[in-house]
């Protein structure tokens, strides 16, 4: 079962963690990390802006990649309470988020906005992280592939040709988020993956084979090794289980040897 050389794990700290905190918790995964050379593991991690400074200067010389939540498609302008891709480059950032369910459902930004940050993203050298994911009533009416392939199709409309190289996608079940979260199956989770990837080689042909596509939705240590097995699952995006250093190296440690055992079958 061939795939993607890579593994792709990191985690979103959302709005948890201080400067202090992020200091203190990059500098404990890059230490456990430090042998990891980046040739068969892609490890990130996306604090919050305020610690994005300190997050990118502990980060220096480790394997890991410290990315943005958030970001305007703007390079500047009259957008009070926004970050611009220029001022993240700025500190040093390359990769940022896109559409997380929290973005889409908490502060209602739409399938539009989204699309603008995404082509803002890409055109400005970055790797784009994008969020996709059905929501209960989808997924129980069996309309989740068909909501994925809507969200696919005008997220990623008019980007610009290329620049699907530097494009990841996360698929999360807006079900299985956060601390009332029900893990999506890993069977589930394979079929959702398997619709995206087609729909990504529909849009962009053979290069869309080479977008990695990360599970995220409660992983945890009893559910991350099943997840990682499945066809289609190129890593994993987690929420609470990796904010502790050392308990996410663990996972990192239960997991990578499984994804690259299942490319050789």
């Amino acid at each position: 079962m061939k795939g993607l050389e890579k593994l792709y794990i990191g985690t979103n700290t959302k709005m948890y963690k201080t400067i202090a905190n992020t200091k203190e918790y990059v500098s404990r995964l890059g230490a456990l990390s430090k042998e990891e050379d980046g040739e068969d593991m892609e490890l990130f991690v996306m604090p919050s802006f305020t610690a994005l400074p300190e997050a990118v200067k502990t980060a220096e010389g480790s394997p890991v990649r410290i990315g943005a939540q958030n970001m305007c498609w703007e390079p500047e302008g009259q957008y009070t309470g926004e970050i611009s891709p220029v001022m993240l480059r700025e500190l040093g950032i390359s990769l940022v988020m896109a559409g997380h369910s929290e973005r889409r459902h908490v502060f209602g930004e739409q399938d539009r906005e989204i699309n603008k940050k995404v082509i803002s993203g890409l055109k400005m050298g970055f790797t784009v992280l994008l969020c996709i994911g059905e929501e209960k009533e989808e997924k129980d009416a069996g309309a989740a592939d068909a909501l994925l392939r809507l969200q696919l199709r005008r997220d990623l409309y008019g980007i610009e040709p290329g620049t699907e190289a530097n494009l990841w996608i996360a698929y999360e079940p807006v079900w299985a988020i956060g601390k009332e979260g029900v893990p999506a199956s890993a069977e589930y989770a394979k079929e959702r993956h398997q619709e995206i990837k087609t729909c990504l080689t529909e849009i962009f042909g053979e290069t869309g084979k080479e977008i990695p596509v990360l599970y995220g939705g409660s992983v945890n240590p009893r559910n991350a090794g099943e997840l990682i097995e499945k066809e289609h699952i190129d890593g994993l995006f987690i929420g609470r289980s990796a904010w502790n250093a050392d308990d996410f190296w663990a996972l990192i440690r239960e997991v990578k040897p499984l994804f690259h055992r299942k490319r050789e079958r």
